[in-house]
């Protein structure tokens, strides 16, 4: 695999920097379950009003209706185009005979398209101009190369991989370099390969889902130096692992890690971390949401939002004090890694 030279980029440079709190849109793509149109605009629009400037969205979130249902919205709600918006490319969305009622890939009653991955140069291209068409605008903040890794591809990801560095990374350069977009990076469930790639391409900015979050952090032993040494942010997606972390492990729900069912080790784990919550009056999906913040690397947490309800609560738990204590007691029992950073003893980098 050739290294493609690096080529010097400063993130975003015409934009103002990543906020703290962004908002998911997979939730308004149909994620698992239908959300009725009204609802959908209602959740961008509780969003803007409570103040969050960036919102995060790719082709794959209901095959093109998180980018349609976005792109309607913001039509009216920001015309002038000053908020910040990230969509990814690696798929390209073929048309299929579907009625869109069940459940395809994780989406309720999607849109009838079928996604293909495509990591070429002319498939990056083309999912870049169908997602600038379905958000409605001449340019997008922030392209992510979506779901390369062993995880999503198993024995195909070398062959992925490639394709990515050989053809749709230069496609992402290229625009990058015409200014068609502010900045690029990955966006991925897993960490080793963006060390991966990082080795052979630059990037701005990385998403990354699931793994940094209260309960796993191995992130911080390479990955985070890595970030760190060659100048690339992060944004926390699914702080709160397919949301074990919102629900804990009370009442009636299936408990979910990872999208599937949370195995034993990662329920007991999640009680431990709810009783130290208990203990000091937080709720542990306020914890879980702004732990990741604290470390020097994290420019931004996206948690998915489906609706104005859950965007009120969002709002809410960033805003709730959190006692040092807690931090303390949880690195104490062994909840946190010895190494990270918490609200209460970290100073965020400008």
């Amino acid at each position: 695999m050739d290294t493609v030279p690096a080529a010097s980029s400063s993130f975003i440079p015409t934009r103002p920097p990543l906020p703290p709190l962004g908002f998911g849109a997979a939730a308004i793509g149909n994620l698992y379950q239908p959300v009725a149109e009204d609802a959908a605009r209602a959740a961008v629009a509780a969003a803007v009003d409570a103040g969050i400037r960036y919102l995060d969205t790719a082709p794959h979130y209901g095959f093109g209706l998180s980018e349609s249902r976005l792109g309607a919205a913001l039509a009216e709600l920001d015309p002038n185009g000053e908020l910040l918006l990230s969509t990814k490319v690696g798929r390209v969305l073929v048309p299929v005979a579907e009625d869109g009622q069940g459940v395809r890939h994780g989406f309720a009653a999607a849109a009838p398209f079928e996604p293909v991955f495509d990591y070429s140069h002319d498939g990056v291209m083309r999912s870049y101009t169908e997602s600038r068409c379905r958000l409605g605008r001449g340019r997008i903040d922030l392209l992510l190369a979506h779901d390369l890794g062993v995880a999503t591809h198993g024995a195909a990801h070398g062959h992925h991989l490639r394709q990515f560095l050989d053809g749709g990374y230069r496609a992402m350069r290229e625009l990058r370099d015409q200014g068609a977009v502010g900045a690029i990076g990955l966006g991925v469930n897993e960490w080793q390969v963006c060390l991966e790639a990082m080795g052979h391409a630059d990037f701005d900015v990385v998403l990354l889902a699931g793994r940094y979050t209260l309960l796993e952090q191995t992130a911080l032993d390479t990955f985070f130096p890595a970030c760190a040494a060659k100048g690339v942010r992060v944004v926390v997606g699914g702080p709160y692992n397919s949301g074990i972390l919102v629900n804990g492990t009370r009442g009636n729900a299936p408990l979910y890690y990872n999208y599937e069912p949370a195995p034993a080790a990662i329920v007991d784990r999640v009680r431990r971390l709810e009783a130290v919550c208990d203990r000091f009056g937080v709720p542990l999906a306020a914890a879980a949401l702004q732990f990741p913040l604290a470390h020097p690397v994290v420019a931004s947490v996206i948690p998915g939002m489906a609706d104005a309800a859950q965007v009120a609560q969002t709002t809410a738990l960033m805003d709730t004090a959190i006692p040092a204590g807690l931090w303390q007691e949880l690195r104490a029992e062994g909840l946190l890694h010895p190494a990270a950073p918490t609200p209460s003893n970290t100073t965020k980098a400008p």
